[in-house]
């Protein structure tokens, strides 16, 4: 540009642009400035949820796998083991359904992260704020079998409740 316009106030990018525009132009030549605002940080509760979102699957799939075990074995007692097998899987689904549900409308997202190791990996985006967690496979088990056990429990009560 020439002297006459470059100094003249007309071609600053202030002038030449919207409000909005301003912003965003801001906002990238100061990077997490307002992403950093915005961004809450999950609460106790949601990371519980997470948590379940991403161990209650796991669990869902052990009790498939059993439960196959259990229809191809010749114990007498197989059919009530697939009925109760069954019943386990429904009720761990639809918690996982009701953790799913309640994520979304908290606009949390969860992501699994590829690492060779023994532990569990994922990343989650919590209303732009975005951090990585991992689960040891031995606190994984060990939290698999309190849930199996606060369904079987349910189960239980629900059963003696109609009995």
């Amino acid at each position: 540009m020439s002297k006459k316009l470059n100094g003249n106030g007309r071609w600053e990018s202030s002038r030449m642009m919207l409000p909005e525009h301003r912003e965003v132009l801001e906002e990238r030549s100061h990077p997490g400035s307002l992403e950093t605002k915005n961004a809450q940080v999950p609460t106790r509760e949601e990371l519980e949820m997470i948590r379940d979102a991403v161990l209650l699957p796991v669990l869902l799939t052990m009790i498939e796998k059993n439960g196959k075990e259990i229809t191809l074995s010749v114990n007498p007692l197989r059919k009530l083991y697939s009925v109760a097998t069954l019943a386990l899987m429904n009720r761990v689904h639809s918690e996982l359904a009701a953790v799913n549900r309640e994520l979304r409308e908290r606009k949390i997202k969860i992501f699994k992260d590829d690492r060779e190791d023994t532990d569990l990996h994922f990343r989650y985006i919590c209303r732009g704020y975005e951090d990585r967690f991992s689960i040891m496979r031995d606190v994984a088990r060990a939290s698999i079998s309190m849930k199996i056990g606060q369904h079987i429990q349910n189960i239980s009560a629900d059963l003696n409740k109609k009995a």
